[in-house]
């Protein structure tokens, strides 16, 4: 499976995992494996506000694209993410940023 990323500012968050032709984004479960091989799934069809373009079958595998929510100021990473392509089942693991917010006063070093 090929999933493509659309990087899109927002403060939610994003979990993707598969089982099969099933993809699970945030809880909800897509089963794809109806998907006959050279079709393609348009958007409109698919009811869910990650999915950001059709979802089609070529060679056996599925492609398609999720948007990728990231905060205020991402790294290169995020925002022009590589395609993942997934060859086993399980947890999608996907860029992102991690924000360990503030630096408190007290917490720099004074011996500059």
């Amino acid at each position: 499976m090929i999933i493509r990323l659309s990087p899109q500012r927002r403060d939610d968050a994003l979990t993707v995992s598969l089982a099969g032709d099933v993809v699970t984004v945030n809880g909800e479960a897509f089963d794809f494996a109806p998907l006959p091989e050279g079709a393609t799934l348009p958007h409109g069809a698919i009811d869910s506000e990650w999915f950001a373009g059709p979802v089609s079958r070529e060679n056996g595998s599925l492609t398609l694209t999720l948007l990728l929510p990231h905060g205020s100021n991402p790294s290169q990473n995020v925002a022009f993410p590589a395609p993942v392509v997934m060859v086993q089942d399980g947890l999608v693991v996907l860029p992102f940023d991690f924000n360990a917010g503030p630096v408190r006063e007290d917490a720099v070093d004074a011996e500059d």
